[in-house]
């Protein structure tokens, strides 16, 4: 398994759409296998999306980032966990122990009980706006 983390010194990388370095750890036997670091310099979110999913990726731990980059990376069934800050070593290791949601990680304006972790939050804000789209066009 492996995990990557955009990151910008030893933080977080703010906007994964414009980050410059990705931090790659390998998860062997529940452990921290090895980890490297590689650029991102793809500018295009397709190519920087495909520059991902050849790395094999499998979660991708992140601050913001845009709807079309968020959709296309979920589209290639890497689990997105978004709208965390926060220095690089803290966060992986709030992760490894299920802590990751405590907000002290949550970016500014993120609510805990708005944190969204891969397919399924987005599947169910999806849902909820088809469902608010159906009430509005039976309410003219």
């Amino acid at each position: 398994m492996r995990i990557a983390v955009p990151i910008w010194e030893n933080r977080i990388s703010p906007v994964l759409d414009t980050a410059s370095r990705l931090l790659i750890i390998e998860i062997e036997d529940q452990k921290e296998a090895s980890r490297f670091e590689t650029l991102l310099d793809e500018q295009d979110i397709h190519r920087r999306c495909l520059r991902i999913q050849g790395l094999g990726i499998n979660t991708l731990i992140c601050g913001a980032i845009s709807c079309p980059f968020l959709r296309l990376l979920m589209a290639s069934n890497i689990k997105i966990i978004y709208g965390i800050s926060g220095n690089t070593e803290d966060v992986l290791e709030a992760y490894f122990e299920g802590t990751i949601n405590h907000t002290r990680f949550l970016m500014p304006g993120f609510r805990k009980n708005r944190f969204c972790e891969g397919n399924e939050a987005f599947a169910l804000k999806k849902r909820r706006f088809r469902q608010r789209q159906k009430v509005g066009m039976q309410n003219p």
